[in-house]
């Protein structure tokens, strides 16, 4: 996957991925929520953070992600940059990747 990539999924096929992944539907409509603010624009890295916040464990996240069409090595750079955010009090670098839905 290259460093700057935009992932476009319309709404109700991220719902229905969220819900193939055991994701409750108050934690869907947060994320949904969440990425609204967002303009319906979020960073990978927020959105994993997001998936994880929501009580998705790292196996189904990545499952999530794969099915969004990014391979396991920027899945796993993903993952490694939440947990750089979350012992790191600054932002940091920033993996260049969005994901829209329609």
């Amino acid at each position: 996957m290259p460093k700057s990539s935009t992932f476009t999924i319309p709404r109700q096929d991220l719902r229905r991925i969220l819900v193939i992944y055991s994701v409750s539907e108050k934690n869907i409509q947060g994320l949904f929520a969440s990425m609204e603010k967002a303009h319906r624009h979020i960073n990978v890295i927020s959105f994993a953070a997001l998936l994880e916040k929501a009580s998705v464990d790292r196996d189904k996240s990545a499952n999530i992600l794969r099915r969004l069409g990014m391979d396991d090595i920027a899945i796993r750079t993903i993952f490694n940059m939440v947990d750089e955010q979350k012992i790191s009090a600054e932002t940091g670098r920033v993996y260049n990747v969005t994901i829209d839905f329609s």
